[in-house]
């Protein structure tokens, strides 16, 4: 299963009518430029669960940040990063 097929389904399961009309995921550009991502993790078993967070610095084409900051996931990198991000988050999710 590729990452999008799999962030699919975490979304998924997670609509119950409720939850998907408050919290969601979010993948937008930067102008910097780059990716940033904010999953919302409010009424989610991995609320208030333990993330290590990443920076990694190399320069301006390469780069990455991820973090947990008021409930959210929120990953940011260059404009390769994306795919990275979403890996990170799942690899996160999948082994806590």
């Amino acid at each position: 299963m590729n990452i999008i097929e799999w962030i699919n389904n975490w979304y998924s399961s997670l609509c119950d009518g409720d939850w998907e009309h408050s919290y969601g995921i979010k993948i937008e550009t930067l102008d910097n430029p780059g990716w940033i991502v904010k999953i919302d993790l409010a009424e989610t078993d991995h609320n208030g669960k333990e993330f290590i967070g990443i920076n990694t610095d190399h320069g301006d084409d390469d780069w990455i940040q991820c973090f947990i900051r008021d409930d959210q996931f929120i990953g940011a990198g260059d404009p390769t990063k994306l795919e990275k991000i979403l890996l990170i988050f799942k690899e996160w999710i999948v082994s806590s």
